[in-house]
């Protein structure tokens, strides 16, 4: 069955649209839209963007030397990934000091001109902020593996156990999410810590008033270094139960997803995330930016939330009834969605919809969508999807009602480099083994920016780089997407373009499937023009009829075509008969 849902660019959290008598959601005249709502969001992995200073590594000040491409973009805030001072045992995610900066990407003093130059194109910064964990080498965790006074619980230690034979043993059966037990031994202070992510990651204990107050204080540190909101990382995991009277920590139910026993999905994780004080956290830290901008005034500040969690619960970091909480908990529908190994090159229009529905059907009302295609640690858009169909994932992003959020090489369509064993970096993929490593890596879509076909893709002078570069780099580059007369980079640009219309700013939506092939969906608004985006998602050429399933009549007027598509600009197409080649997208406007 042909489904067909309409929805509604929803313009402020705290008002609720009006319902009209045919039941599809209305904007009520008095919206007031805050500068996020509609925004384009652009992550960037700074160790890989650009490389200033020619040690193979990218740092600050390239960020800052390639800040008007992120302007010309149109990008409304930059995301950056984390660049506190750390170890780098899992690459800036384990923070060996929440207010400084790594060396190898800059100083404070880097990171305020980021800040200040950003600033001056009308850009904002937002930062990564990683609550969950420290790093060991921490000065909070050796105080507390010293039991110093304060620091005696800020991290989640327990003494053991002795089994039958004697020996010690872990206090459950938890696992980390880089394979193995998410218990290491302190020979320090002979107990155990909990770590659900590295060994050299001991996860803080949020059961501690003191550290909420000490993470609250890192939230404003940053702040008021002028950072216009978080990104916040591992949020599920944020909160632990607690042992029971007898002091035992419950071991995890069995998952039968793997035979795997080191695998973290060999275990339903009912006891170590998803629990409800993690959504109270969250709306916490959403009440500290709330006042922070009270009292200084200027722009919201926005909480952006990572959980991979049940769309239940990843709804409630929304917000409820008395309490608001994160503007933009990630919508990952389009990186779990479709298959289940997360190959969707073969996903018909129907998945699509379907992957639409998901966030949509189940988004609270007042509150506004956002669309994640990809990010650092899954594989590149191009490469899950299929490279026919790249334009056509940025045409959903843009086209689709809400916060665009793109990860950095989506728009010039970088892909996938296959990283050897010895090349590994991700800990994900170096604590298995060269037999199995390639299920866990998250190298792949880390790989240098390609800037040029220069040397090194004109991410750095130096002679290596910390990840290999895709030799693809020759073709697949922004100097020479620029220059072509149509790139990737240059249909993004058009869809930016297109994105400031009225009508995607502020319209109503729908979309269908019209048998396996096409993917058809409406933005309209009243007295405004209307737009059509029109995908054959497959390989096989097709022809089809949208005037009913879309209730649009007449002929429409070609605007942006990918770069499959035969058509040109201004190009007619009536809406009765729209023959669609193998992956060609396009979209069209009314006349």
């Amino acid at each position: 069955m042909r489904k067909i849902i309409s929805l509604v660019l929803l313009l402020a959290l705290a008002q609720q649209p009006s319902l009209a008598c045919d039941g599809t959601a209305r904007q009520s005249s008095g919206d007031a839209r805050e500068w996020w709502q509609s925004a384009q969001f652009y992550q960037i992995y700074p160790r890989s963007f650009m490389d200033s200073n020619g040690d193979g590594i990218g740092d600050l000040a390239g960020i800052t030397s390639r800040l008007n491409y992120l302007k010309d973009l149109n990008v409304t805030a930059v995301w950056l990934s984390p660049i506190y001072t750390s170890p780098m045992a899992d690459f800036g995610y384990d923070i060996a000091d929440f207010f400084d900066i790594q060396p190898e990407y800059g100083t404070l003093n880097d990171f305020d001109n980021l800040v200040q130059e950003a600033n001056k194109l009308g850009l904002k910064v937002i930062l990564d902020f990683v609550p969950n964990h420290s790093s060991d080498e921490n000065e909070w965790f050796k105080k507390s593996v010293r039991r110093e006074r304060g620091y005696e619980d800020y991290y989640v230690w327990h003494d053991g156990y002795k089994n039958e034979s004697g020996a010690r043993v872990p206090p459950s059966n938890w696992l980390q999410a880089f394979r193995g037990s998410a218990w290491e031994w302190n020979e320090e202070r002979q107990q155990y810590y909990l770590h659900q992510f590295a060994v050299k990651q001991p996860d803080l204990n949020y059961r501690n008033p003191a550290v909420v107050a000490q993470m609250k204080r890192v939230l404003t540190y940053w702040l008021d270094r002028g950072v216009a909101g978080f990104r916040v990382d591992a949020v599920p995991w944020c909160f632990e139960v607690l042992p029971d009277e007898t002091g035992r920590y419950p071991d995890e139910p069995l998952s039968g997803y793997t035979d795997d026993p080191d695998d973290s999905s060999y275990l339903l994780h009912i006891y170590t995330q998803d629990l409800p004080e993690t959504v109270d956290m969250v709306y916490q830290w959403r009440k500290l930016l709330d006042d922070y901008q009270r009292i200084h005034g200027g722009d919201r500040r926005v909480l952006l939330t990572e959980a991979w969690s049940p769309l239940d619960y990843v709804m409630k970091f929304y917000g409820n009834r008395t309490t608001e909480g994160a503007q933009m908990p990630f919508n990952f529908q389009f990186i779990v969605g479709g298959n289940s190994d997360k190959n969707n090159t073969d996903l018909p229009a129907s998945g699509f919809v379907k992957i639409i529905s998901s966030w949509l059907d189940n988004m609270p009302s007042g509150h506004t969508a956002n669309w994640v295609m990809g990010n650092h640690d899954q594989r590149r858009v191009g490469s899950r999807y299929g490279e026919g169909r790249i334009d056509l994932m940025n045409m959903l992003q843009m086209f689709l009602p809400g916060v665009s959020i793109t990860y950095m090489g989506e728009e010039i369509g970088m892909t996938d480099l296959d990283i050897s064993w010895e090349d590994s970096r991700d800990p994900a993929a170096c604590n298995s083994n060269a037999n199995i490593y390639e299920q866990f890596t998250r190298d792949p879509a880390r790989t240098p920016f390609q800037w040029s076909n220069t040397a090194n893709a004109g991410f750095s002078t130096n002679s290596t780089t910390w990840l290999p570069i895709n030799p693809n780099y020759v073709t697949v580059n922004v100097q020479t997407e620029e220059a072509a007369s149509k790139s990737h980079l240059t249909i993004y640009n058009q869809l930016v373009a297109l994105r400031k219309t009225k009508t995607l700013q502020q319209g109503d939506a729908s979309y269908t499937a019209i048998g396996d092939n096409v993917l058809a969906i409406k933005r309209f608004l009243k007295d405004e023009k209307t737009y059509l985006l029109l995908a054959n998602v497959l390989d096989s050429a097709v022809t089809a009829d949208v005037s009913d399933v879309l209730r649009v009549s007449g002929n429409f007027n070609t605007v942006i075509t990918n770069m499959l598509s035969t058509r040109k600009e201004g190009d007619i197409v009536s809406v009765n008969n729209v023959p669609l080649g193998a992956y060609e997208a396009i979209i069209v406007e009314s006349m």
